[in-house]
C-alpha cells in the first residue's frame, strides 16, 4: 500500500493524459465562445479579400489579448483560447518535472528542465529578438 502513496509512472501518465486533455477541451471551450461572440457581431460584415490585413497591434501582446477577451471581444477570446492550447503542452513538461522530482529521477528532471527552457525561449525568446 505504501507505493500507493508515492509517484509512480502509471499516476504520472494519468495526471499528464488528464492536463492535455483538459487543457484542450478548455481551449476548444473558450475559442467556441470567442467565435459565436464574433460571429453575432461580425457574422454579417462583407469579406474583404482584395486588401491583406494582418492581426490587429491589440492582439500581438498577451496584455492585448486579456484586454480583448476581457472587454468581450470575440477575437480577443479566440486569441487567449489559442494560448491556451500553446500553454498546455508547455504545463505538461513543466508537470514533468514535478513527477520526476517527486519519483528521484534526476536526469529526466534535467531533461525536462531542458525542453521547458527551450520552449521558453522559443515563446519568449522570439519576441525579444532584434
Amino acid at each position: 500500500m505504501a507505493s500507493d502513496r508515492g509517484w509512480t509512472d502509471r499516476r504520472m501518465d494519468v495526471v499528464i493524459g488528464n492536463l492535455l486533455r483538459s487543457g484542450v477541451v478548455l481551449s476548444a471551450l473558450i475559442v467556441l465562445f470567442g467565435a459565436v461572440i464574433y460571429l453575432l457581431r461580425h457574422g454579417h460584415s462583407p469579406t474583404q479579400y482584395r486588401v491583406f490585413r494582418g492581426e490587429p497591434s491589440d492582439l500581438r501582446s498577451v496584455r492585448g489579448i486579456l484586454r480583448d477577451a476581457l472587454a468581450l471581444r470575440g477575437r480577443g477570446i479566440i486569441q487567449l483560447g489559442l494560448l491556451f492550447l500553446i500553454a498546455t503542452p508547455v504545463a505538461r513538461v513543466a508537470f514533468s518535472i514535478f513527477g520526476f522530482a517527486e519519483e528521484h529521477d534526476r536526469m529526466y528532471v534535467v531533461i525536462a528542465s531542458i525542453v521547458l527552457l527551450v520552449l521558453a525561449y522559443s515563446l519568449i525568446g522570439s519576441t525579444w529578438s532584434v
